[in-house]
């Protein structure tokens, strides 16, 4: 018969030289733990990773500030966000000086390109942008405009003790009108006190042995010439100037009426629409046959005794070029060197002024040819209220400039009718 046979763990014992049961290596496993815990407990007695009890309230008190730091972080973002706009400010700012100088120096002139729109609405660029004002150029003259001129905008008259009369009814129909931002230069010492003494806004200019000469003792033309020199250092200063001589009534005020999108806006010598804003005239020359007909453009002249003129590049250039000029052909006449170098184009051996220019209505800025020659024989025309009257194609300046002055301020309607078209 067969033996029993044991259950296994029956069988294995210690020192009997049989492997371990089951049940011995678990006790094993169970006595090395406890061991390995003991050890980490005595070496290790806040655990082997430990938070104290500090570091938890930090936690918690961080948690509580939250509120606290987010708001002064937010005023430290805005802080810094102001900051930087005032940084960008500043940088747009020297970007446009940058971009001035260049255009200054004549640099840059092709280097942006522009591409066309649709037919018919392309337009070019009219309006120069002005220079950068330059008060070190005459800080008495600056400081002065600072307090007469409007939105950076004056009259300015050029007038010597020759013409003390006339310039008092041009400043006493100024003040009537209401205008304040007007200029007398003062030639001489007396043109000074007198302005001084009607309270009219007077500058002197700093002793110029040149043009102090021609100041003191020239007549109209020489006078009229040196008004050119004089208005630099205006659009140097940064200020726009209507230019206006002393033989214009005033009726309303010329910066209501002024377009400003020009270099140069002025009154014309036309006395009709075709003469002063430009006409096709047909040159006709027999000999030439078939081509005997050729077209020309008309225009008659800008009057330089009345316009205005913006802070500009070209402007300063046209100054210098008339002033230029007429000190080297001391005998020719101011305006027709002024319109000269206006429309003149470039040509070989010559380079025209490439300034922007524009006619002033001529039943707003009436020349005397206008009023005398159409106006007063209109019964509709001489309804409209002129904005200035200009006496210039007439000598007896005096007594027509008080007519004007009757027939438009006090209504007197036949205060014109005496007077021949032309001079006698």
């Amino acid at each position: 018969m067969a033996g029993r046979r044991e259950p296994p763990l029956m069988r294995t014992g210690l020192g009997s030289g049989q492997p371990p049961s089951r049940g011995s290596r678990i006790a094993a496993a169970v006595a090395v733990g406890v061991t390995l815990g003991c050890v980490c407990a005595f070496f290790y007695p806040d655990g082997l990773i430990s938070r104290s009890t500090d570091s938890a309230l930090h936690w918690r008190r961080r948690a509580d500030s939250v509120t606290c730091e987010t708001s002064e972080e937010v005023t430290n973002l805005q802080s810094q966000l102001a900051s930087l706009e005032r940084k960008n400010a500043d940088f747009r700012k020297q970007i446009n000086e940058l971009s001035m100088k260049l255009q200054m120096a004549g640099q840059g002139k092709n280097q942006a390109l522009y591409s066309a729109g649709p037919f018919g609405t392309v337009k070019s660029l009219r309006t120069n942008p002005t220079v950068m004002p330059d008060e070190s150029t005459n800080p008495r003259l600056a400081n002065i405009l600072q307090q007469v001129a409007v939105k950076k905008e004056i009259i300015v008259a050029v007038a010597n003790s020759n013409v003390k009369q006339t310039l008092e009814m041009w400043f006493t129909n100024i003040k009537r009108v209401g205008i304040t931002n007007y200029l007398v230069v003062a030639l001489d010492d007396s043109i000074e006190s007198f302005c001084k003494s009607k309270d009219v806004p007077v500058y002197r200019r700093d002793p110029d042995e040149g043009i102090d000469s021609i100041g003191k003792t020239g007549g109209n033309h020489a006078v009229s010439a040196l008004k050119f020199r004089i208005l630099r250092e205006f659009l140097q200063l940064g200020y726009s100037v209507l230019l206006s001589d002393i033989d214009i009534m005033f009726f309303q005020n010329p910066f209501d009426h002024l377009y400003r999108d020009s270099d140069i806006e002025s009154m014309s010598d036309g006395h009709d629409n075709m003469t002063a804003y430009g006409f096709n005239d047909v040159f006709d020359e027999p000999s030439m046959g078939w081509a005997r007909y050729a077209h020309t453009m008309r225009i008659w002249v800008f009057n330089s005794g009345f316009f205005f003129i913006r802070p500009t590049i070209p402007s300063v250039e046209l100054l210098d070029r008339v002033a230029g000029r007429l000190s080297r052909e001391p005998k020719s006449w101011d305006q027709a060197v002024f319109n000269e170098e206006l429309f003149f184009p470039s040509h070989p051996g010559y380079e025209g002024l490439h300034a922007s220019k524009r006619t002033m209505d001529i039943y707003l800025f009436m020349n005397s040819k206008v009023l005398f020659k159409t106006v007063r024989k209109s019964a509709q025309l001489r309804k409209l209220k002129p904005v200035i009257v200009h006496l210039n194609y007439h000598p007896d300046k005096e007594a027509r400039m008080k007519a004007v002055i009757e027939f438009y301020v006090n209504g007197k309607q036949n205060a014109l009718d005496h007077f021949p078209d032309g001079s006698e």
